[in-house]
Order: C-alpha cells, then structure tokens, then sequence
C-alpha cells in the first residue's frame, strides 16, 4: 500500500508542536487544500519556503477554528502545530504540493527540562525579549510545555534560525542554543529600537534645514 501523502503549504514562517498560526487562504488550490483539511479533520504540513526551494522539515498544523469566510471561499483560519517531520519525496501531480514524509521526535524526551539552569538563563532572556516592542502582541507561551524552547521561540522573526531549532531532535541543545542567540539578540534588537524611537519620521538621523 502506498504511504499517505502529506499536502504542504510553503510559507515565510516556521510553526512548531503547539504553537498557533493563524492564516488567510486565498489561493484556489489553498482554498481546496484547506477544505479538505477541515471537513477530513486531517492535517497538511507548513514548510517554510526559501527563494529557490523548501525547507527538508516542517511541522503539521490541524485547524483549530475557522474565524470567517468570505463569499469568495476564502478564509481565515486559526491553526495548531501538531507533528514534526521531514521530507522524504515530493509529489507534484496536483495544483499543491504533497510529500511522503518521516515524523520524529526528540530522542531525548525523557531528559527534558532536566537542566534547570538552562531554563532560568532563558526565561530570563525572554522577560527582556517580551519588553521589546517588536516582541507585543504574541501569544503568551505555555511554560509547562515539555518542549519549552518551541513555545519561547515563537516570538523570534529570524527564520533559518527557527527551521533548525525545529530540526534538532534535544530539547537540551535547543534551549542552549536559543539561550546563546536571545543573549545577542536582544541588546542588538534593543539597540535598534532605541534608533527608531528617537530618529526623526525623516529618516536623516536630525533635522533637515531648508534648501
């Protein structure tokens, strides 16, 4: 019996186990893709999409609600990370997108949150990421997730970043290395935001005189 092929939906975003997304499907081919998701309740796989290709991994998302539809059979939709996998073969015979996929795991789930100084350097971090102001407005995250650096990472924009952390198979080495990139990250984001604040609507860093 052939393996059931995954549709996938690339996008300039990484989703992880968990966390929502919400999305506006407009695309006929989405459109129809999506249909199928809700009235099968199935899954299809966000991966994120680069200039000439797609990521090797992504992450299924279920729908959790639909929030409008228009006339025009577009929607906005809320969805739910749920399975981590990785690409074996794609599969182009319809309008989108279907892989064969392989889900994983962490293979060291039973070892999670075990390193309670880690965690406490990166909470840390991410109280001074949520005062930045690129940070408002996201979704609070669940800090009894056993998989804590997905639910911090979230609020993070750089992409490649966020697809590797979805690759690494140990919650130990992803919360050390979101703990080293928010600790660079964040006096450079703050430093940025500082510019911004006090730079004139002008763009020229002072007062323009007359010409």
């Amino acid at each position: 019996m052939p393996a059931q092929l995954l549709p996938l939906f690339p996008l300039q975003v990484v989703v992880f186990p968990r966390t929502r997304l919400p999305l506006h499907i407009f695309e006929d081919r989405y459109k129809r893709m999506v249909g199928e998701a809700i009235q099968e309740k199935g899954e299809f796989g966000i991966v994120l999409a680069r200039e000439k290709n797609i990521a090797e991994s992504g992450c299924t998302v279920a729908v959790e609600k639909v929030v409008h539809r228009y006339p025009d059979g577009r929607m906005d939709i809320l969805t739910r990370g749920q399975r981590r996998f990785e690409i074996e073969s794609l599969d182009e015979e319809l309008d989108f997108l279907r892989a064969e996929v392989r889900y994983f795991d962490d293979d060291d789930s039973a070892e999670a949150g075990t390193e309670p100084e880690i965690r406490k350097q990166v909470l840390r971090h991410f109280g001074l990421l949520q005062k930045l102001s690129s940070a408002q407005g996201r979704e609070a995250p669940n800090l009894e997730d056993p998989q804590l650096s997905f639910q911090l990472a979230q609020a993070l924009p750089d992409l490649d970043f966020l697809s590797g952390l979805l690759q690494q198979r140990s919650e130990a080495s992803r919360l050390k290395q979101l703990n080293h990139y928010l600790a660079e990250y964040i006096p450079r984001q703050r430093a940025i935001e500082r510019v911004q604040a006090v730079a004139p609507g002008n763009g020229y860093g002072g007062k323009r005189g007359g010409l």
